[in-house]
């Protein structure tokens, strides 16, 4: 992430997520995030760029065995902790960065989340390797995004024109218009944080088989997509929620380690040998 730039949003981040999360959150990516994610009670979870915490206090309440949630900014670290000491979870919160995370063993957790983080950290790659590293065999990684389709930074934007149908009626059409898809780049994000104040941090665009490239080199696989739907409260309350009924601007994902794939993304062979010298069964793709 842009260290420098989420420093300096972190209080302002803070009081706009609470304990359940901002409207867009709340409203719209959360709901399809937690139904992917499923029960946590008996797990060990590890929330990835947890911002203040709020879905790590969840998961601990919710039963689950380990909720540690990882942030590299200071001041926002500083916020999960300070929120855990008024309210105790018994979510443990640690300074690192997502794709370097020292101090957590391999296979050691058995659910990895990150929650509308990947398009925001620089190096997602490692990131996604550290995932699958930390990964128990039988875990999963789910993770929410800006649409990579549909959201494409300041490339991107909402058409709604009106049109009358056959009877004469009018009535409102939607379109998403969408410019250099293919293009990844960086681009600064800007944040209203007040009146005449605006935040600035770094986001990352990246087309969807650029994120599967990733996951299989980790030597994890895809195994569900869903594109949030925006609850009645985001449409209430929103000027975009109608909108989002008919074209997504979030995706989330589910990947869990693939047998017989290397984290290198290479499918072992029938009959080829482990790095510990016995014969693998795997056939060939």
């Amino acid at each position: 992430m842009d260290r420098g730039g989420w420093d300096g949003l972190a209080a302002w981040r803070d009081d706009r997520m609470g304990e359940e999360g901002d409207l867009w959150h709340r409203a719209i990516i959360d709901p399809t995030l937690l139904d992917v994610v499923g029960p946590v009670r008996g797990l060990a979870v590890l929330d990835l760029a947890c911002g203040n915490g709020y879905l790590t206090r969840r998961w601990a309440r919710a039963g689950a065995t380990r909720a540690v949630g990882i942030e590299r900014s200071r001041p926002t670290i500083a916020n999960a902790r300070r929120r855990e000491r008024d309210r105790p979870s018994g979510a443990v919160f640690l300074e690192r960065d997502a794709a370097h995370l020292r101090g957590l063993s391999s296979h050691s957790f058995d659910l990895v989340v990150a929650n509308m983080a990947l398009m925001d950290i620089r190096n997602a790659e490692g990131a996604i390797r550290e995932a699958s590293r930390v990964l128990r065999p039988a875990g999963r990684f789910v993770f929410s995004l800006n649409h990579p389709c549909f959201d494409v930074d300041e490339r991107s934007g909402w058409l709604v024109e009106h049109a009358r149908d056959p009877r004469g009626d009018r009535h409102e059409v939607v379109a998403r218009k969408v410019a250099r898809y293919r293009d990844e780049r960086a681009v600064r994000v800007p944040w209203d944080v007040g009146p005449g104040r605006v935040g600035w941090t770094t986001s990352f665009h990246r087309t969807i088989p650029t994120y599967a490239r990733w996951l299989r080199a980790a030597g994890l696989a895809i195994t569900r997509l869903e594109e949030p739907v925006p609850t009645d409260e985001a449409v209430a309350k929103s000027p975009e929620g109608r909108f989002l009924l008919e074209i997504p601007l979030h995706l989330v994902v589910e990947a869990r380690p693939l047998p017989g794939l290397r984290p290198d993304g290479a499918v072992r062979r029938r009959g080829s040998r482990t790095s510990e010298g016995t014969t693998t069964q795997t056939s060939p793709r």
